[in-house]
């Protein structure tokens, strides 16, 4: 198999510090600008080794909540809800200005991502967010967020993940319970090539489902993010695809 080019982002900036061990096995990351996590120091730091590592760099704002990590949903009023969303993403621009790089795309973090999947309200606040910043937006594929963006005129990058089991409804399978992570190297592997050479997810349930995409995502925060990464790089390779 040759020719073939898939880009894989990770969420990142989040205070692991693992950045400099993944930046080498991706292509795209999603820097967390001060919701969930992050703050000047950290967003400077990951963008200049973005930069180093030629890096398309998007914003990972949240609902503003540290204490949480961004991973529950909270009541919020659309307005207010846009406005911190415009000044976290905003202030991760201030400094790629200053870096002089651009902007790639906008993707929400944790409770407001899967939020998205399934409410209008705040699929809505995502897509006003993407057209004020006028970037794209990384969306889960095929879930109310991506179905309105395309019919408001907001272009979409569709994203799958790596590290995560699926349910057949082809939703993540809960963190809360033991099978929702992806955590062998062989089994992740399976599972990316199938979704790259067959368009296939293979469900917990064994169903074999139907998709598309446009970016691959690993979890920054995983145990073995790295290692997972690492091999899954070489894996690729050996197949004669790309991550670019």
């Amino acid at each position: 198999m040759k020719n073939i080019s898939i880009d894989i982002n990770a969420d990142v900036g989040e205070g692991i510090g693992n950045e400099k061990e993944l930046f080498p096995f991706i292509s795209s990351c999603n820097i967390a600008c001060g919701g969930h996590a992050g703050d000047y120091k950290t967003m400077l730091s990951t963008v200049r080794l973005a930069k180093k590592h030629d890096i398309k760099i998007g914003a990972h704002p949240s609902f503003k909540d540290k204490e949480n990590f961004g991973r529950t949903i909270l009541k919020f009023d659309s307005d207010e809800l846009l406005e911190s969303l415009i000044n976290q993403v905003e202030s991760l621009q201030e400094i790629l200005k200053k870096e002089n790089v651009k902007l790639n795309h906008i993707k929400a973090h944790g409770a407001l991502y899967n939020l998205s999947t399934y409410d209008r309200k705040s699929a809505k606040t995502l897509i006003d967010l993407a057209k004020k910043i006028d970037t794209k937006l990384i969306v889960p594929y095929s879930t109310i967020v991506s179905k309105m963006a395309k019919k408001e005129g907001v272009k979409i990058f569709n994203e799958l993940f790596i590290d995560r089991n699926y349910n057949s409804d082809l939703t993540l399978v809960s963190r809360k319970k033991t099978n929702a992570l992806i955590k062998n190297s062989d089994k992740m592997f399976e599972h990316v090539k199938k979704i790259i050479t067959s368009k296939i997810i293979k469900t917990i349930n064994n169903d074999n489902i139907s998709v598309e995409f446009d970016t691959l995502c690993i979890h920054g925060d995983s145990p073995n993010a790295v290692e997972l990464i690492k091999n899954l790089h070489y894996k690729l390779k050996n197949m004669g695809i790309k991550i670019i």
